[in-house]
């Protein structure tokens, strides 16, 4: 075996250029991180072991080689190398004081087997060649999610010198396994003068066993051993897959390599949370997994992430009898099935990974994704009239026009294009956006409810025509809005002594702004004991900031912080109204067949949730927290009384 590089020369009948290969990706909009993310794993997923209930384990682990390797790596990779940087970067990253490295690793998958020779990958198994020797393959797999090779550019693009090694375990057609390890990299074409002429190379390059007619991979112990010295992560005796290692990938725009670790792990869980949700009783289709020098970055939980959560939903929704089935009429076509989840929730923190997809402070987009179940885009809808409200979609297209949606992405396979396919297939994919347009103008309606694809709001979308004043107004087990900044929300604290709320004596009433503190009673005027010479404070309640959303799982209730700041032991009650949109008024008892506002309880400093209305309680400074699930469609007016126990 002998280890070295070999650089292509432009045959006479001719070849792809390296800058060729390397701009089939085109200009697409997401970033490099993003496209290996999804690229990669759409690979992994097609690469799935048949009939298997094992799920596909896939990691992107980055780290700086250490002592123990670098050697290796600055003895084994540069053999018979190009010698001038401009045609092979390489050399010089090889120099570096600390080589950095991306590796994309699946199992659980078949890993690239197959012969190793363009010329002899005549049957079904050709999966090394189409990843290493060849470009622009068409997909050898139904349903898969890919369409054409060129998505295995991005592990190139992102390197900064070209470069990667493909380290594979595969069957072998006598049963066996058999290990393969080669470098590649793809660069840019050059001239180089060899024994006084000139000769045209094509970019390409490949570092293996060179004592042959062609460049093969290292195999077998050989292979293994190579592997071993470089420091990668060695195969089980019975597991197959692929790992990618970028070499010396390109960060630059993160602070540091663990910057870069969290983007990947919030990065997966949006492109690639339909495969991590349990359905139907199975588990997962794929696990996932992020480290950067050793130390794991979490991947979100699609299911308790916001608004992840929400496309989860929908997801579901879409599958269960509540779904919806779009079609088109002329040339009449089952298109594939929509469901919709809309909410209140509390305003989106943003992240650089929403912001890449276009959700900032609200979702309002529908998930588009072919049968793979792999996330194409998430396409935006009309935006609501608040922050607080939101809504989610997922469209599923038909296995019977898989073929149309994938003619319609381009090679990032992150939209669909109509304009790039002939009628009538043109049509079908219009028509499918037509059809999701109609869906959420009847999802954001007056009196609209999600109809099939998400539950029934009450009292109607009202806020939609009085936005001015109310922020929001969607519910999903009884959660709504209170206000968008800027309109008012009635709080009046009470002594409970006997008269009512719209009592004349005791009750104050004060607009929910800014921070302010509204106070009901005073010592002043405070009801004294009976023959006693010591004045006793009035119990009261005093009002910490505005009301806010919190999620609390499936929910987002409403949250008003408040003290009670006089001493002794105290019977605290809510007191929930609400203010119908347009009407002004305000009402306690609710109208036949609508909700109310709910106390879900009062929350101690400690984080323990007290039930009961009334709730006896020790007055403090101690903050305390009243949790609200608001009425669908109003405007919620939290008020909280107090009164003093008596002692016995």
């Amino acid at each position: 075996m002998e280890a070295s590089w070999y650089s292509q020369p432009y045959p006479p009948e001719g070849a792809s250029a390296a800058e060729g290969i390397r701009n089939q990706l085109g200009r697409p909009e997401l970033d490099l991180l993003t496209i290996l993310v999804r690229e990669s794993a759409q690979n992994s997923w097609d690469a799935r072991l048949p009939d298997s209930s094992t799920p596909v384990d896939y990691s992107i682990d980055m780290w700086a080689v250490g002592p123990a390797h670098a050697g290796a790596w600055r003895t084994l990779l540069p053999a018979g190398a190009p010698t001038n940087p401009d045609h092979f970067p390489l050399r010089n990253t090889l120099r570096q004081t600390v080589i950095r490295v991306l590796a994309v690793s699946d199992r659980g998958t078949r890993g690239l087997g197959g012969p190793t020779r363009a010329n002899d990958a005549v049957g079904a198994d050709r999966d090394f060649v189409s990843f290493i020797r060849n470009i622009g393959e068409p997909r050898d797999r139904a349903l898969g999610g890919g369409t054409y090779g060129f998505g295995k550019g991005i592990f190139y693009l992102l390197s900064k010198s070209g470069s990667v090694l493909v380290h594979s375990r595969c069957r072998t057609p006598d049963g066996g396994y058999e290990t393969r390890l080669i470098g590649c990299t793809l660069w840019k074409s050059y001239v180089a003068t060899e024994r006084g002429e000139d000769r045209r190379y094509t970019g390409r390059h490949w570092w293996g066993d060179t004592s042959g007619d062609v460049v093969e991979p290292f195999v077998g112990t050989a292979a293994e051993a190579a592997a071993q010295r470089l420091g990668l992560r060695s195969f089980g005796p019975r597991e197959t897959g692929t790992t990618v290692v970028v070499i010396d990938p390109n960060l630059d725009e993160f602070v540091q390599p663990t910057d870069a670790a969290d983007y990947l792990a919030e990065t997966i869980a949006w492109h690639l949370w339909p495969k991590m949700i349990s359905t139907d009783g199975k588990p997962p289709a794929m696990r996932f997994s992020v480290t950067c020098d050793g130390v794991p970055y979490e991947v979100p939980d699609p299911r308790s992430t916001p608004p992840l959560h929400m496309f989860v939903k929908a997801y579901e929704v879409m599958k269960s009898e509540r779904g919806r089935d779009l079609a088109c009429r002329s040339p009449k076509k089952h298109l594939g099935r929509l469901g919709l989840d809309k909410r209140i929730m509390p305003a989106l923190e943003r992240s650089r990974a929403k912001e890449l997809l276009g959700i900032e402070d609200v979702v309002h987009h529908v998930c588009l994704m072919r049968p793979a179940e792999l996330v194409v885009t998430y396409r935006p809808g009309p935006k609501p009239p608040s922050i607080h409200q939101g809504y989610a979609g997922v469209f599923r297209a038909d296995e019977s026009m898989d073929e149309v949606y994938a003619k319609a992405e381009p090679p990032t396979h992150d939209a669909w294009n109509s304009q790039s396919l002939e009628r009538p297939e043109s049509t079908y994919v219009h028509t499918t956006f037509t059809r999701i347009g109609e869906a959420l103008n009847g999802l954001l309606s007056l009196n609209g409810n999600a109809g099939q694809g998400a539950s029934s709001v009450a009292l109607g979308a009202a806020s939609s025509y009085f936005s001015g004043l109310v922020g929001g107004a969607w519910g999903i087990g009884g959660a709504t809005d209170y206000s968008k900044p800027g309109s008012t929300v009635t709080r009046s604290t009470d002594v409970d002594d006997g008269t009512d709320r719209r009592g004349r004596r005791t009750t104050k009433k004060g607009k929910a702004s800014g921070g302010a503190t509204v106070d009901g009673g005073d010592d002043a005027g405070a009801p004294h004991g009976a023959g006693d010479s010591t004045p006793r404070r009035r119990p009261r309640v005093q009002y910490v900031g505005d009301p806010y959303y919190e999620d609390h799982g499936e929910s987002t209730l409403l949250v008003q912080e408040f003290r009670l700041p006089v001493a002794g032991p105290q019977r605290v009650r809510s007191d929930l109204a609400v203010t119908l949109p347009g009407t002004g008024g305000r009402e306690t008892d609710p109208p036949l067949g609508a909700t109310m506002p709910v106390l879900v309880g009062w929350q101690d400093a400690s984080g323990r949730v007290h039930d009961g209305d009334p709730c006896v309680v020790e007055g403090s400074d101690a903050l305390w927290r009243a949790l609200v699930r608001p009425a669908p469609d109003t405007m919620t007016e939290i008020g909280i009384k107090v009164e003093a126990v008596k002692e016995p």
